[in-house]
């Protein structure tokens, strides 16, 4: 995949706090366990959105709700929003919570809702159109790592991780340390980068460098330099090391063949 511009998340992030974290991964683990899940975004993606919590500062109403989430979810396979609100809710009840008027964000996510619904949006965009068969979970982690969602990638593929064995897991195992280490980037942990980049790029140096998986080839040629780059800079550097100079060293980027 190739953009045209930056990501939105190829910036400096906050660290959101864990239970917002918790709730976001827990519908992103479901999306990325079966696809058909993936509609579970949604709810945070339009709950969140700032133009319709101006609109309804008191609650977005159902049938608001459920208008606003019909075209998202077609493209999921979803044909009852109603249903799909509901059953959400019922293996997820902190999406949303009832007010005088329609649904809020739960209480767990509603100080940073504008936040989380970029995000969970985002992720959406990033599992739109994957491949729907055993490719699926590698392809998702492929789009999130080009999305500048570095942390989501991880979740991606870990679970391939954790079944493969060999040079496989060798090379996926690299690749998630590369992935942690942009993502202790966009929170300007120097030590964090340091820490995960001496142990994972020489994994992946060995490797050509393009991984084959049986789900399809990642190349992580460009990647891997820029890593390089800033791996033989930070360890260059003293202490009290200006992290900003990092965002003007080029972004990361996977292709999936």
């Amino acid at each position: 995949m190739s953009c045209a511009t930056d990501p939105i998340f190829w910036q400096r992030q906050r660290r959101l706090p864990l239970p917002m974290t918790r709730f976001l991964r827990a519908l992103l683990e479901e999306a990325l366990r079966e696809p058909s899940q993936r509609g579970l975004l949604v709810w945070p993606t339009i709950l969140g959105a700032p133009r319709l919590r101006k609109l309804h500062p008191e609650g977005i109403p159902e049938t608001e709700l459920l208008a606003q989430s019909r075209r998202m979810l077609e493209a999921f396979g979803v044909q009852d929003p109603a249903l799909a609100f509901r059953e959400a809710l019922q293996c997820h009840p902190q999406i949303a919570t009832q007010g005088p008027t329609g649904w809020l964000p739960d209480a767990t996510w509603e100080a940073l809702a504008s936040e989380l619904s970029l995000r969970s949006g985002v992720m959406l965009v990033a599992l739109t159109g994957q491949p729907e068969d055993e490719r699926y979970r590698l392809s998702c982690g492929v789009a999130l790592f080009n999305m500048a969602l570095f942390h989501e990638c991880h979740d991606a593929l870990e679970a391939l991780w954790l079944g493969a064995s060999g040079d496989l897991k060798e090379g996926l195992q690299g690749l998630i340390l590369m992935s942690a280490g942009f993502y202790h980037q966009q929170h300007h942990d120097a030590a964090g980068m340091l820490a995960l980049w001496r142990d994972g790029l020489p994994m992946l140096e060995r490797f050509g460098p393009r991984l084959e998986t049986p789900w399809g080839t990642v190349d992580f040629r460009d990647s891997l330099t820029t890593a390089l780059s800033r791996l033989d800079w930070l360890m260059s550097e003293d202490d009290g090391v200006n992290l900003e100079k990092l965002w003007g060293m080029p972004r990361p980027e996977w292709s999936l063949t």
